[in-house]
């Protein structure tokens, strides 16, 4: 089995890159032999962060965030690029009047509106269908509070699993966005934890 676990950087205090294949929850496909996961994910960070998350080398078109948790064991730095939806349907039932987001659906398009901070992303602990929960899931269920890179935006947020009916609700959201999410979901016994971001004002 591949291995797909963080690598690290040299140097104090610099974030590892970590996990590209969970960007890219349409393919089933493992890496062909020789794939270097660590050059890809630097390069996909480095460019994220370069053009404010406008992916054209990389992965053109992929909407992403990247997610840093905080190590469980080491206490260093992780960081994670992986797609997401953005949940507007909170957001809307805590308004009167709604929002421009509209309708209450989980809008799972592109960055707009997610500069002015608040709200919340929805990410999926998929590890690319492996029996096991990845580490940065690992590592924000032993320490919730994260750092979101969402565009140009940098948020400090809270990490919440989400259970029952939101659960089940939050995952269509992510399927329909990224299709190859419900390939991952049925060849696994555990249930991949959806789990919900919530952006700091």
């Amino acid at each position: 089995m591949i291995d797909y676990r963080n690598t690290s950087t040299t140097g104090p205090g610099r974030r590892r890159p970590v996990r590209i294949l969970e960007t890219m929850p349409d393919t089933q496909d493992a890496p062909r032999p020789g794939f270097d996961i660590r050059a890809v994910n630097q390069t996909v960070i480095a460019e994220y962060r370069a053009t404010g998350g406008e992916l054209v080398k990389t992965l053109p078109g992929s909407r992403l965030v990247l997610l840093t948790t905080t190590g469980r064991r080491t206490g260093r730095e992780h960081t994670t690029p992986l797609g997401y939806v953005r949940d507007t349907a909170t957001e809307d039932s805590a308004s009167a009047g709604g929002n421009a987001d509209g309708g209450g659906e989980s809008d799972p398009g592109g960055n707009d509106g997610d500069s002015n901070g608040g709200g919340r992303i929805v990410v999926f602990a998929s590890n690319m269908a492996a029996p096991r929960d990845p580490d940065w899931y690992r590592n924000l269920a032993a320490n919730p509070k994260v750092v979101v890179e969402l565009g140009t935006e940098r948020h400090e947020a809270e990490a919440l699993t989400a259970t029952g009916t939101e659960r089940e609700r939050l995952y269509q959201a992510l399927v329909a966005a990224m299709p190859g999410i419900q390939g991952h979901q049925e060849q696994v016994d555990r249930e991949i934890p959806v789990v919900v971001l919530s952006l700091l004002r």
